[in-house]
């Protein structure tokens, strides 16, 4: 189960250091290495929670096996790659393949009933974490090593160890009763409006798109007897719903700091690369040791209220930032970045796996994933519009009062959600 999981955000996180190398060798511009980042991203998150659907009806086995050879083949593709469009095909295909890992993963949990779930649900968002610090050192180290095209060459003993653990340990699915066709009408609609609305900064008339595509996909899932994602049960289930937007407003200020403000560190600050890595350094670290003491506690509302307030606090503090701030002060910000990094996304993920529906655990922890990809968009957007003239200081108070807003926003949701003192009492009671 982790090693599916961390498939995503290490192919994440190693694409960091290769872009420039990548660009060099193919003779090709920011702007278009740039897809190799948007291209996974795009495929992960329209394909989670449609993987995520197909783990709950044929079971975890056969797409885990699926999207570990995809894994290998893109590993093989991007091998050989002989342009960066071929090389955009490898990662869509990467982006497909690690799809499987984390629906799976959250299936086997509950379909198993774990005897300390909390247990498993922390090392699974440790773990993902761990790798998203050590993904740009590790691919830094192949590259050096062997070349920016070892990166890809990676993934193929990856897959080759999914493929033989998941033959020797995932359990096959028992037989299943005669299903309804899929719902594949309601699966082409749903890619159709999330790539449109993860594509609207390119476009602006994607929105328009995206809303009509959406409408339509609605009516589709609210008429047919067999929907792709049951809307009158997803939207009846008020706290799952304000979890997804929770992970959506904590992922837009997580992707927003770390990228935002680490290019304002280089470009407003003046430091280099490397300084402005070390910096960030104590965050990475401090938020793996918090969610691994705070994991294995019980209750959800406390971790989110410290998590939204930590996140508010590192929003006010930003706009106190200048050229000439002493270096303690991004330090200061780091380590209390590290509350809101720690504990927002481990409650999310943890919170989703009491409040989905049993039958719909594979695709309602892959929805939770798509909601975070969109808060990484959004947040993408944010900086692109408040750094349109540079990463310099103006451009990150700017930044910073959007960030203010948004965690106002998670404080609030936080504070108004009362289902979140009860959750998980009923299922361990049961259990």
């Amino acid at each position: 189960m982790v090693l599916g999981s961390i498939l995503n955000p290490i192919n994440s996180s190693m694409i960091a250091v290769a872009l420039v190398p990548i660009g060099v060798a193919l003779h090709a511009r920011p702007a278009q290495t740039a897809w190799l980042v948007t291209g996974l991203y795009l495929a992960t998150a329209t394909g989670q929670p449609i993987v995520g659907k197909l783990v709950d009806r044929y079971g975890p086995r056969r797409l885990y096996l699926a999207g570990s050879a995809l894994v290998g083949l893109a590993g093989v593709i991007g091998l050989l790659a002989p342009t960066l469009g071929v090389l955009v095909v490898a990662r869509v295909l990467l982006g497909l393949g690690t799809c499987a890992g984390f629906p799976a993963a959250m299936y086997l949990i509950r379909r198993t009933g774990a005897e300390n779930p909390r247990g498993v649900l922390t090392t699974l968002s440790v773990a993902a974490q761990t790798t998203v610090v050590i993904g740009p050192s590790l691919g830094g180290l192949l590259i050096g090593v062997a070349g920016w095209r070892a990166i890809f060459a990676v993934n193929i003993p990856l897959a080759v160890a999914c493929v033989i653990l998941a033959l020797v340990r995932l359990p096959a699915a028992p037989p299943a009763p005669a299903r309804e066709p899929l719902d594949l009408l309601g699966i082409a609609l749903f890619i159709g409006m999330l790539t449109a609305l993860m594509l609207v900064t390119t476009s602006p008339w994607l929105l328009a798109v995206a809303v009509v595509l959406g409408a339509a996909f609605a009516l589709r899932e609210l008429r047919t007897s067999a929907p792709f994602l049951d809307l009158r049960v997803f939207g009846g289930n008020g706290p799952l719903i304000a979890t997804y937007v929770r992970a959506l407003l904590a992922q837009t200020a997580a992707y927003a700091y770390l990228y935002g403000f680490t290019q304002w560190l280089e470009a407003g600050r003046g430091l280099t690369a490397t300084h402005a890595g070390l910096i960030l350094l104590p965050m990475s670290l401090l938020a793996i040791g918090v969610s691994t003491l705070s994991g294995r506690r019980e209750g959800f509302r406390a971790k989110l209220l410290i998590g939204a307030g930590g996140q508010l606090v590192v929003s006010l503090l930003m706009l106190l930032l200048n050229g000439d701030s002493p270096l303690w002060l991004p330090v200061l910000l780091s380590v209390l970045c590290s509350l809101p990094q720690g504990l927002n996304s481990l409650a999310n993920q943890n919170a989703v796996y009491y409040q989905a529906d049993p039958a719909r655990i594979g695709a309602s922890s892959g929805l939770l994933r798509t909601f975070s990809y969109l808060g990484a968009m959004v947040s993408s957007a944010a900086t692109g519009v408040f750094f349109v003239g540079g990463a310099d200081t103006a451009g990150l108070h700017d930044l910073a009062v959007f960030l203010t807003v948004v965690a106002a926003l998670l404080l609030v949701m936080v504070v108004a959600d009362r289902s979140l003192g009860r959750l998980g009492r009923d299922l361990e009671v049961g259990r």
